[in-house]
């Protein structure tokens, strides 16, 4: 019984020890890897990953694009707290890429406004994170790139570590096989592996020959690792040779005595005794740093171990924080001196921006049968670097098909990869000779409604002869926004494109403008919601609709560019003109000119269903669909039910309220964050004063869009 006692109390503790065991390999495989608030689904190379999010991923700069199903430009924690998975307070989730969509609209859900988007090259969903059965997860996370360590105050330095052998007492002659010494090269903005230089055997000699040829010879090393070689450079090839004949002839004449002094000196140090009739010699090719710090090598060990740091680098200006592309000409028809003049121009303006990191970047695209990226926006990070760059640019030659250049700009040159920004406008600067030699028009405008501001330098122009070869005529109005000319230039002679510099430069940096650029592009079906109700009056309503035509007037007006459309309510509701109706400015402001003043009641709520119902469903799936309400009372109705509704099919709310107007009312019609949708005046006269403010508002929020 004893004995059966035992062997049961062995298998119990068999058991028990085999399930604690099992418990954690169990915990082992669940352990979800931390991810950060700004983290994008897109930086994450896995297919499907559970992650722990850290609490606050709740606030407004971490933006998302969608609902349910979310563009991967989307933070990943923040999608998780719209979608309900986790709260402010953080948690595991479990996140799939699936494929883009054709659009995302945006919503407001667990204290996140999600962003609508017309299209996106991948999404993901969000769930609990709990693990499927069967499927492993990765304990660590792949990420797509990395980015480089930050450098205080922008200056690019560098820093040199150097490991040595311990240094040998100068009275003696070695012939020993040292540690190799090891150089590290680190510079901020590049990072190369470690370079660990030939195995070694040092010779320190007394001898004046010696310690002229090593000081020639260690010179020479120090000028190429300058400037970041670790090969002979040629200009330093003569000074190798002198000295490997004269280290070679001192050499020949102290053999012997290196011999003698090498026995006694392994003897006294535990080194093994060499053969006698092997001498160890290290190529003179290879460039090393003397085990001895007792010979004199012509600088101090201050000057080799501490290198004086790069001047300081320009951070850019930081009241001109855009990030720029220059399209420029190289085709044939340029010529070789128009073509250097145009680099000279690049030149100009690129010191005149004053390049940097907290300012202005810029990139250079060529193009001519077909475009090519020179360098992109993350290339070189200061004017005189870019200049440099700029000089050793060849001419491609071939047609000037500029369209094709806008297509490949639109398509690859503002990625995120190539040091596209985000928060900065994209600029594109299109060089034109002459003509274009294909069509222009629908890549500008492709290239627009992405969110690139375009301007046109046109240099010259066709003669008499040439014109009938002119495919697009006034391909320039046609490539810009139309209001007013502010994005193209014409130069009439190469000689004189120097003195654009200037004013180019000035537009460029002018970001308010530069954010508003893009409202004349095909962005937005705008509705307007106007207040008819009896206690506006005839002579108030007319100022309503003065303030209407103020806005709509901003805008670039076409089918394919903003449209308009208006309802007026009271109890009832009526649509004035839909989306479709009018598809030129001037018929647009006509139209609104004739509403007549309705008189009523104010069902707000009703009159929001209504313009969702009438007019919003009919708009363009990939426009951004923005609602101007305009009221001057409270509501009889309710307006919170329409207007979350409103907000949950992808409808960007602003509420405008004059007089008696409820200011609850209007925050709740107002998309989040209320301060930027939401507007009160006491008087009908003072609402001209929010026109400006609402138009940059809606480029603010535009330009904040991620590019596709």
């Amino acid at each position: 019984m004893k004995v059966i006692a035992m062997v049961l109390a062995f298998l119990l503790n068999c058991t028990f020890a085999n399930k604690e065991v099992a418990k954690k390999n169990k915990k082992s495989k669940l352990y979800a890897p931390q991810i950060e608030c700004d983290i994008k689904a897109a930086r994450i190379m896995n297919p499907e990953f559970i992650a722990k999010c850290p609490p606050g991923c709740q606030d407004a700069k971490y933006r998302v694009y969608g609902t349910d199903i979310y563009a991967s430009f989307s933070s990943v924690c923040g999608a998780a707290i719209h979608s309900g998975i986790i709260d402010k307070s953080g948690g595991k989730i479990l996140v799939q890429k699936v494929s883009g969509q054709s659009g995302y609209k945006g919503s407001y859900s667990n204290g996140i406004r999600s962003l609508s988007l017309p299209r996106w090259r991948e999404s993901f969903i969000v769930s609990e994170g709990k693990p499927k059965k069967g499927v492993q997860y990765p304990s660590i996370l792949d990420y797509s790139s990395v980015k480089s360590p930050s450098v205080k105050g922008g200056t690019s330095l560098r820093r040199e570590y150097l490991t040595t052998a311990s240094p040998l007492p100068d009275t003696q002659i070695v012939t020993s096989i040292p540690k190799p010494t090891i150089m590290t090269r680190e510079f901020v903005s590049t990072t190369l592996k470690p370079t660990a230089l030939p195995t070694t055997v040092p010779t320190t000699v007394t001898t004046k020959v010696m310690m002229v040829a090593t000081s020639k010879h260690q010179h020479a090393m120090h000028k190429v690792r300058d400037i970041g070689s670790s090969h002979v450079h040629p200009a330093y090839s003569s000074v190798e040779a002198v000295a490997s004949r004269q280290i070679q002839a001192v050499q020949g004449r102290i053999q012997n005595q290196a011999f003698r002094s090498t026995s006694s000196y392994a003897s006294n140090r535990n080194i093994p005794r060499m053969n006698a009739g092997i001498q160890r010699q290290e190529p003179i090719a290879s460039f090393r740093k003397p085990a001895s710090s007792t010979v004199n090598l012509g600088f101090s060990s201050k000057e080799d171990l501490v290198p004086k740091p790069l001047e300081p680098v320009s951070q850019g200006n930081p009241n001109c924080k855009v990030d720029l592309s220059f399209l420029i000409d190289g085709s044939w028809s340029i010529g070789k001196r128009r073509f250097q003049i145009q680099k000279q121009f690049l030149k100009n303006v690129a010191q005149a921006l004053d390049i940097g990191v907290a300012g202005p970047l810029m990139g250079i695209i060529q193009y001519g049968d077909e475009p090519s990226t020179e360098f992109n926006l993350k290339t070189y990070s200061n004017s005189k670097d870019l200049k440099n760059a700029i000089e050793k640019i060849l001419q491609k030659g071939g047609l000037s098909n500029v369209g094709r250049a806008l297509s490949f700009v639109n398509k690859n040159f503002f990625d995120d990869s190539n040091g596209n920004r985000g928060g900065a406008p994209n600029v594109a600067i299109v060089m034109v000779d002459g003509w274009p030699t294909d069509k222009v028009e629908e890549a500008s405008r492709l290239a627009r409604e992405s969110g690139i501001n375009i301007f046109f330098v046109t240099i010259e122009g066709p003669d008499e002869n040439e014109k009938q070869n002119v495919i697009e005529p006034n391909f320039v109005d046609k490539a810009v926004c139309r209001t007013n000319g502010y994005y193209s230039i014409n130069v009439p002679s190469w000689f004189s494109l120097h003195k654009i510099v200037q004013p180019l430069v000035k537009r460029v940096c002018d970001s308010d403008r530069l954010m508003c650029s893009k409202t004349c592009i095909n962005s937005a079906d705008i509705g307007f919601v106007i207040d008819g109700s009896s206690s506006v009056g005839t002579g108030n309503f007319r100022t309503i609709l003065q303030f209407v035509a103020n806005i709509s007037k901003e805008f670039e007006i076409s089918d394919t560019d903003t449209r308009i459309g208006a309802v007026q309510y009271t109890y009832e509701q009526r649509l004035e003109f839909s989306f479709d109706k009018y598809s030129t400015k001037q018929d647009v402001l006509n139209a609104i000119k004739r509403i007549n003043y309705w008189s009523g009641g104010t069902s707000t709520g009703a009159a929001i269903n209504y313009a969702f119902e009438q007019l919003f469903s009919k708009s363009k799936p990939n426009k951004r669909k923005i609602m101007i309400l305009i009221t001057d009372g409270r509501s009889y109705d309710d307006v919170r039910g329409p207007a979350t509704a409103a907000h949950h099919n992808g409808i960007i709310a602003y509420s405008i309220g004059i007089a008696w107007a409820a200011q609850d009312e209007l925050e709740a019609i107002a998309t989040d964050p209320d301060r930027e949708h939401s507007f009160f005046v006491d008087e009908f006269d003072s609402l001209y004063r929010f026109v400006p403010r609402i138009i940059q508002n809606i480029c603010t929020e535009f330009n904040s869009q991620p590019r596709n």
